[in-house]
């Protein structure tokens, strides 16, 4: 089990759960962030930092959201486990269910 960022981190990206993640496993994509399955140690830091209440365990997902725990693990298909988001920084990729959400206008 881990943490899930959901959909109201889409083209949002606030950052305040990385500076909160004392593991650095909160990774950034183009259009949000995602948590490392394997490296998050589930200590929940990040979750009340969120301003925009994204972040649940993963058992806790609202159903409307569920789409995001599958693209979560889908992020880090082919970039593994680097054991760390500030080693590689910003990934200039996202989860193919987030790529095609669509963009949203006026909230960032």
């Amino acid at each position: 089990m881990t943490y899930i960022i959901a959909e109201p981190c889409v083209d949002v990206l606030d950052k305040a759960c990385i500076e909160e993640c004392p593991v650095d496993c909160i990774y950034e994509g183009n259009r949000m962030l995602y948590i490392h399955p394997d490296e998050c140690v589930d200590c929940g830091a990040c979750e009340p930092v969120c301003p925009v209440e994204a972040i649940f365990y993963e058992d806790d997902v609202p159903e409307q959201w569920r789409d995001y725990t599958t693209a979560n693990y889908e992020f880090f298909n082919e970039l593994g486990s680097p054991g760390g988001a500030s080693k590689i920084g910003k990934i200039s990729a996202d989860a193919p269910f987030v790529a095609a959400q669509p963009a949203k206008e006026g909230d960032h």
